[in-house]
């Protein structure tokens, strides 16, 4: 039932699903993102899996998803894989969010990009103290995949983390905005989740199912939906319009590297390595 990316167990009345490609961080590319809907159909139809615990294999839980659009390496890859891709994603990300099981995330090491929109996505998400978040997205010229920060963080702390690009934000800075549940000591976000997993597994079936529904369905009813739907479309058009400082970003990203292309940008804004504008 596991495959050499994505593993399933299942301890009593809780599935595991093991991201498990340690050495890329975790790194969910497309191949990932099918074996996950899979792991998610089988753990779903399964009745003695009362809860199902998402986490990461090796030093993170992931570093963000990879835009795999399967097209050839050479030349820009076109609207309508980049369009496909991010829908892919926006759907496996959604079906924690959606599953009518309880989700939980145990995160650790590095939780990033749309891998931290995941961790989001589950109902209840612990993090080791040495978990770093963030959304690093806008410093690549990319956009937000599922715009869920707002409606669960609130503006104000979506709006630093999704415009400042920060991808350092402590575990106890993402327990003060609520981004997570617990913080909990280095090696032990597995075993903590699983002892809250266990505790929701124990509950009445019927009773822990509804009352997921009635939750999200009042966000629903508020125009979560609608405006994830919306934001997604907004990400399309992100990824798929390029700019001359899109362009040459890219061009040293490839020839240089991450650093290079950023400090190329500080510069270019006016900014030094650290941030500080001159003039």
């Amino acid at each position: 039932m596991s495959s050499e990316l994505v593993r399933i167990e299942r301890e009593g009345g809780v599935g595991v699903i093991t991201l498990n490609r340690p050495e890329k961080l975790n790194a969910i590319n497309a191949a990932m993102v099918g074996e996950l809907g899979h792991a998610l159909d089988v753990l779903e139809a399964d009745e003695s899996v009362r809860a199902i615990v998402v986490t990461g294999a090796g030093r993170a839980f992931a570093a963000g998803f990879d835009l795999d659009t399967g097209a050839p390496t050479e030349g820009e890859p076109s609207a309508l894989a980049v369009r496909e891709a991010l829908h892919s994603d926006f759907r496996i990300i959604m079906r924690f969010w959606d599953s009518p099981k309880p989700t939980l995330a145990a995160t650790h090491g590095y939780c990033l990009g749309s891998a931290m929109e995941l961790a989001l996505a589950c109902d209840i998400t612990i993090a080791s103290e040495d978990c770093r978040f963030g959304a690093p997205e806008v410093r690549f010229g990319s956009g937000i995949v599922t715009m869920l920060l707002p409606w669960l963080v609130g503006p104000k702390h979506a709006k630093y983390l999704l415009l400042s690009g920060d991808d350092r934000i402590s575990a106890t800075q993402a327990l003060e905005v609520n981004l997570i549940n617990r913080v909990v000591p280095p090696g032990r976000a597995l075993e903590e989740t699983m002892e809250i997993a266990r505790r929701i597994a124990a509950n009445d079936l019927n009773a822990v199912r509804l009352t997921k529904q009635a939750i999200n369905r009042s966000l629903d009813i508020a125009g979560m939906r609608q405006a994830l739907l919306q934001a997604l479309e907004l990400d399309v058009i992100i990824e798929t319009s390029g700019t001359a400082e899109s362009r040459e970003f890219n061009e040293i990203l490839k020839r240089d590297g991450a650093k290079a292309a950023i400090a190329w940008r500080s510069a270019r804004a006016g900014l030094s390595s650290g941030g500080k504008s001159h003039g």
